[in-house]
């Protein structure tokens, strides 16, 4: 059995999105709009021929509350990372729009763009090579604060980074030092400070702590909201630990194969998922209670993440989920909602045709036979070579 893909990307039965129902909630920061990033895929040598897309982001609608943590989960290769990149205009999208604060981000080119970024900073997944091994902190401080004429001379530049490094509690020594001669988690705290000495309103946090150890982890989350509750600002948090997303999160939206599949305040995401996605997701999570750990549901997905060069029609969790009907999940994308459920948030959105049936028991899940995906049609296996990001580790 093949899994049915839609090369040609006809999205006709599709539904338009829903708008968040939280919008009226609170003073919206950034309003993000059918937002799409495709790759090009290129065969040739001497003439670089298109021969289809990567479709990293296809298609999502998310709002974030001035002064709000959103928390943005999937595993690698959901297109997470590409959609926080996008937010900021460092990856142009395909398609859509990016309101940040009632500007279009993805309408800004050069200077326009340049003044922006002063506003949104982004704090990167891997502090090591997110910093020039050849510059010194202050080296790397002072860049930003003269770009954007933030200083007027040296004795209050000097002051502005001593109080940038003691806002993420390093001493005025490190000033002098270069990143390798700190440990990871004092380079995040470094990444930190360069994305707040240019006073931003929005943070982007591409996995701020995947790369770190435990106890530190848990230094630099709380870091994260100490500077969020003195300064005012507003996160947009990309990870793959559940956990981290939990504590640190005001909503929380999910990710799969590029689009948004639930949306949700974080307790309530957590106590009530209505994804079948979701719910594989929290229940990978473990317990610390061996009593509920081997009494509660585990959910197993079967086969692997679809290609986001050849994703599957329809609901694209098709092909993995426990849930799926022979009518509408094969041919028909669901989209974002807000369901009719008992307990459940206002808020709560879910991109599931059969959520309310779910939630009541009226659906039980069933097994899942492996699904053979083929090679992409647009791909062949000639000598000439394939330019661009063909696997989901370059867009994750």
């Amino acid at each position: 059995m093949t899994s049915t893909v839609n090369p040609d990307r006809d999205t006709s039965g599709a539904a338009e999105p829903a708008a968040p129902s939280g919008a009226d909630h609170g003073d919206v920061l950034v309003d993000v709009r059918g937002v799409k990033v495709h790759f090009p895929i290129k065969k040739g040598v001497i003439f670089d021929k298109v021969i289809g897309h990567v479709y990293a982001v296809d298609g999502v609608d998310l709002q974030i509350r001035r002064g709000e943590t959103y928390g943005l989960v999937g595993e690698s290769g959901c297109g997470k990372s590409t959609l926080g990149r996008a937010i900021l205009n460092l990856e142009p999208p395909t398609e859509g729009s990016v309101t940040y604060d009632g500007v279009d981000i993805a309408s800004l080119k050069g200077e326009e763009l340049r003044r922006k970024r002063q506003d949104i900073q982004m704090v990167f997944q891997d502090p090591m090579s997110s910093l020039d091994p050849r510059q010194s902190v202050e080296s790397l401080l002072l860049e930003g604060l003269k770009a954007h004429a933030l200083v007027k001379d040296d004795e209050s530049a000097g002051q502005r980074l001593r109080d940038l490094l003691k806002a993420v509690g390093l001493p005025p020594a490190a000033l002098k030092k270069y990143p390798h001669e700190f440990s990871g988690g004092q380079r995040q705290r470094i990444g930190i400070a360069r994305a707040l000495s240019v006073d931003p309103k929005l943070i982007v946090a591409d996995e701020p702590v995947s790369a770190l150890d435990v106890s530190v982890q848990a230094q630099v989350i709380n870091l994260l909201e100490e500077l969020q509750e003195e300064f005012g600002l507003t996160y947009l948090v990309i990870a793959h630990d559940l956990a981290v997303v939990r504590h640190i999160s005001d909503r929380v939206g999910v990710m799969y194969l590029g689009a948004l599949v639930e949306e949700a305040p974080a307790d309530n995401l957590y106590a009530q998922p209505l994804h079948p996605y979701t719910r594989a997701l929290l229940s990978a999570v473990p317990v610390p209670d061996p009593v509920v750990e081997d009494r509660r549901e585990r959910i197993l997905l079967t086969g692997d993440l679809p290609s986001p060069a050849n994703p599957p029609s329809g609901c694209r969790f098709h092909t993995r989920c426990p849930w799926r009907q022979p009518t509408r999940c094969d041919s028909e994308r669901p989209a974002l909602r807000v369901v009719q459920v008992e307990g459940v948030h206002d808020d709560h959105r879910v991109a599931c045709h059969w959520a309310e049936q779910i939630a009541s028991g009226e659906l039980r899940p069933h097994e899942v036979a492996a699904v053979a995906v083929e090679q992409s049609a647009l791909v062949d296996q000639s000598d000439s070579p394939i330019l661009g990001p063909t696997s989901i580790g370059e867009i994750g």
